[in-house]
């Protein structure tokens, strides 16, 4: 899952490389293995990287995170990584998974065209498969998870965009 967060006026974008054993976050290209995420009570947790333990809180709104960590506030902004997608390439459509899991086959690629109700990707979810069809005709624009890849659930996990004609 890919994030562009704002801090300080800067924006970062932040890839989840993987969640088991650990989990690794990927920043501006930048590995980091999280070790430890234990939640403290309170709303208070505390994250092991790289050896070191940090305590930190946090409250959720629906764009943007308030930080609190060594003292100090800080607000991120959670920035949407398709904003703007739309208007520079036309209308897409993002196809989303409607429960966590994990990708069992991929049937498209990017390029090819699908008509509505073709299969783009098989998903599963507690021993539940699933497959994820086109809403619409249109051409594959992205396949943002590859076989064996876990994904969230509303998570952006393929996007189409419409014929040319």
């Amino acid at each position: 899952m890919v994030f562009r967060l704002t801090l300080d006026g800067h924006t970062y974008e932040v890839t989840i490389v993987r969640r088991r054993p650990h989990v690794v976050i990927s920043i501006d290209g930048h590995e980091h293995e999280i070790d430890q995420l234990a939640d403290v009570g309170d709303g208070r947790r505390v994250l092991g990287v790289a050896g070191h333990s940090v305590a930190f809180a946090r409250a959720g709104f629906h764009d943007r995170q308030i930080v609190r960590l060594a003292g100090r506030t800080f607000e991120v902004g959670m920035v949407d990584p398709f904003a703007g997608a739309a208007g520079a390439t036309g209308p897409q459509d993002a196809i989303t998974a409607p429960m966590p899991g994990a990708v069992v086959d991929v049937h498209r690629e990017v390029g090819d065209q699908v008509a509505r109700g073709e299969p783009i990707l098989t998903i599963e979810s507690m021993k539940l498969q699933m497959v994820l069809s086109a809403p619409r005709d249109g051409v594959v624009a992205k396949i943002l998870r590859s076989s064996g890849a876990t994904f969230e659930k509303d998570e952006v996990v393929a996007i189409l965009e419409p014929q040319d004609v």
